[in-house]
């Protein structure tokens, strides 16, 4: 029995869900006992970022190692840095919601590939950038982020007090951050902006609430996300560009522009499962399962929605993960039954 933890509440207990069968090629090939499963025996701890939108694709990860046999413990809450560590030190076996190559600092410090390992690509596409909204941008004219140097573009975003824009970032230890403080430093922007940190659903929340008062906006954000969903790019809201890219790691090369070639700030990353060395050397069925999930972001941004209207009880956001494999059950079970051959 599993039950995923949450700092104020515990998951509802669910059932192991055992493979009878695999389909391969649209054929019923053969049947298995649970004693015969590549996990059978085995245990795994995940864990995740402690937010709920990473539940989903944790859960689906989670569902499909049950079916492969493996025992599920509860999943373990955790900021970003322990989370790697915990990764590493095999406190827990795996984690999907690694995002690289934004983390990958993080990793690197756990002890990189020695003691932990990227696997596949779980949700590719997450982007990132800064955003205003349309109304402010189209009266002020502001398409940069480099244009609040200006004190007097910068006061359009204060709070009354100090006369800084109140730019709402990214909470602390996220990895992100380390963008935003960089780019303060190196857009020129500190004497005239203020990164508002703290938890992300609160500052989500927050941009919502002044957009709808009517209040000028800007804010980062990342997708997959819910307030993206709320608050559309090009419709709503509108990218910020920034005047050349800058990145906290010198040798970082990633590509920061958009398909348009708009350079946002930040680069484009994909969401990855990522486990425990020692882990993936013993069990290449879990190894092979984590290289072949895929989730669209389209999908994971849907989901995110779905919690943003309420479904956000950890029961509900467990149906939605066993919902998205029923609706792609036959990608689903080949998927197993490539895993079950690789043992």
């Amino acid at each position: 029995m599993r039950k995923t933890l949450r700092f104020d509440t515990t998951r509802r207990a669910f059932g192991l869900a055992i493979a009878a069968s695999f389909v391969v090629g649209g054929v019923l090939a053969t049947a298995v006992g649970a004693a015969d499963l590549p996990g059978a025996g085995k245990t795994v701890t995940p864990c995740y970022d402690a937010t709920d939108e990473s539940l989903f694709q944790t859960d689906v990860i989670a569902i499909g190692l049950e079916k492969l046999g493996y025992k599920v413990k509860d999943s373990i809450p955790l900021n970003v840095t322990p989370m790697y560590l915990a990764v590493a030190s095999g406190d827990a076996t795996f984690t999907a919601s690694a995002w690289d190559p934004l983390q990958n600092a993080f990793f690197d410090k756990a002890g990189g590939d020695a003691k932990l390992q990227h696997v596949g690509v779980l949700v590719a596409g997450a982007t990132q950038g800064y955003f205003i909204d349309k109304k402010t941008a189209e009266q002020y004219h502001i398409t940069s982020i480099e244009q609040l140097k200006d004190p007097k573009i910068a006061a359009i975003f204060s709070d009354g007090n100090t006369g800084k824009a109140q730019l709402i970032g990214c909470p602390p230890g996220w990895g992100c951050e380390r963008v935003i403080e960089h780019q303060l430093t190196a857009y020129g922007l500190r004497p005239t902006v203020n990164h508002v940190q703290g938890d992300m659903a609160v500052l989500a929340s927050d941009v919502i609430n002044r957009y709808k008062e009517g209040k000028p906006v800007i804010y980062y954000t990342y997708t997959p996300l819910w307030l993206s969903q709320v608050l559309i790019p090009g419709k709503d809201v509108e990218y910020l560009t920034v005047p050349f890219t800058s990145l906290p790691d010198k040798d970082d090369k990633s590509v920061t522009t958009l398909a348009d070639g708009r350079n946002v700030g930040f680069s484009i990353n994909a969401l990855r499962v990522t486990a425990n060395t020692e882990f993936l050397k013993a069990n290449p069925a879990a190894k092979k399962l984590f290289e072949l999930v895929t989730i669209p972001v389209a999908d994971v941004n849907a989901e995110n929605y779905q919690i943003y209207q309420g479904e956000k009880s950890l029961p509900q956001i467990h149906q939605h993960a066993e919902k998205w494999i029923a609706d792609h059950k036959a990608q689903f079970d080949g998927w197993l039954a490539a895993a079950a051959k690789s043992s």
